[in-house]
């Protein structure tokens, strides 16, 4: 039994965390850890978890060594302290931004501020399976993958690893998301009568993941927007592509299966008719699967490469707890094989 703790388990990715934890078979979910919640019974925040779990929350400086620890912490709280985290567990997954780009260069451009510990940027693997399995398997530190990032990464991926697509022409990439990508914390903007029925343009340029899209896939020309929506989960990514070569629709099947047809939790969803015939975010609520899917502009060459993911799960907790489960010679699947549901 596998001994792990999360750092930073108020916020609805550390709530994720412990409700996939909790009923892991080889896991035993030793502590949980608050500031402002300290004392207070772990369910009093995610009452989903009631009857599952007597935890309460504890300070950080009340956290015992583990055999592995995830930090759940809002962006740029888990760089300045990782060395202490260091020693508390060998093995650690963060879920936040601080370790996600491997250039101390890069992250200063994307996120506005020089890296508070470069010198550990480089001891840390992108957490990506599909992307990075074997190097995670041999990983002591993972880092969390930004959700956007990862439906445009897992929608881009089988046409850039197959080597079809042209270099010298724009990608352009629009995200759908849900209100829970903002946070626990509540802002003007989510205020339900602000939030409620929008469909607002979050960030039309310079979103953050950008830079991640930019290193998994090796392309110069990626333009990302992220639109906000009528979701609580949900993230549903469309980009829009040129090959270099005219492809036909087999071509596509052929790539797509390719880089897919082995991946536990990547279900390639192209349907002749159907309401679902497409990537859906709204059934893959709670699910760690990615579905993607494609279609093919016949007049203009042009292919809309699609995925769609629950952005708290295959976005966040889900691929930390997949990353465990490889980092410590687990079935990639153990604690993972919630389907989603239908209807929601």
């Amino acid at each position: 039994m596998v001994r792990v703790s999360i750092i930073g388990a108020s916020g609805y990715v550390g709530g994720e965390l412990a409700r996939l934890l909790l009923f892991h078979p080889d896991v035993e979910l030793a502590q949980v850890t608050s500031e402002r919640l300290a004392g207070k019974p772990f369910i009093s925040t995610h009452p989903n978890l009631r009857g599952q779990t007597a935890l309460q929350f504890v300070p950080m400086n009340k956290i015992e060594p583990c055999d592995l620890l995830f930090l759940a912490l809002p962006h740029g709280q888990a760089a300045g302290k990782i060395a202490q985290f260091a020693a508390l567990a060998p093995k650690i997954v963060d879920c936040s931004a601080d370790f996600r780009l491997r250039d101390a260069e890069a992250y200063a451009l994307w996120y506005g501020s020089a890296h508070p510990a470069p010198e550990w940027l480089d001891k840390f693997v992108y957490g990506l399976p599909e992307l990075q399995r074997d190097a995670i398997r041999g990983a002591s530190y993972v880092s969390g993958v930004g959700c956007n990032a990862t439906a445009s990464n897992l929608a881009l991926l089988p046409l850039a690893r197959a080597g079809l697509l042209d270099a010298a022409r724009d990608v352009v990439i629009e995200v759908k998301v849900g209100s829970s990508e903002g946070g626990a914390q509540s802002s003007d903007s989510s205020h339900h009568p602000e939030r409620s029925g929008a469909v607002r343009s979050f960030a039309p340029t310079g979103h953050r993941h950008t830079a991640e899209i930019l290193a998994a896939t090796g392309l110069e020309r990626v333009h990302l927007s992220i639109t906000s929506v009528e979701l609580v989960r949900g993230a549903l990514a469309t980009a829009h592509v040129f090959p270099r070569a005219p492809l036909a629709e087999k071509d596509l099947w052929r790539a797509y299966r390719a880089a897919y047809s082995g991946e536990p939790f990547v279900r390639i969803v192209r349907e002749r008719q159907g309401s679902y015939r497409l990537p859906e975010p709204k059934i893959l609520a709670g699910s760690n699967y990615a579905d993607v899917g494609f279609a093919l502009d016949e007049t203009t060459g042009r292919v809309v490469c699609i995925c769609a993911i629950d952005n708290l799960m295959k976005g966040a907790a889900g691929t930390a707890v997949q990353c465990m489960n490889l980092m410590c010679g687990f079935d990639e699947r153990d604690g993972l094989g919630f389907p989603g549901l239908h209807p929601i």
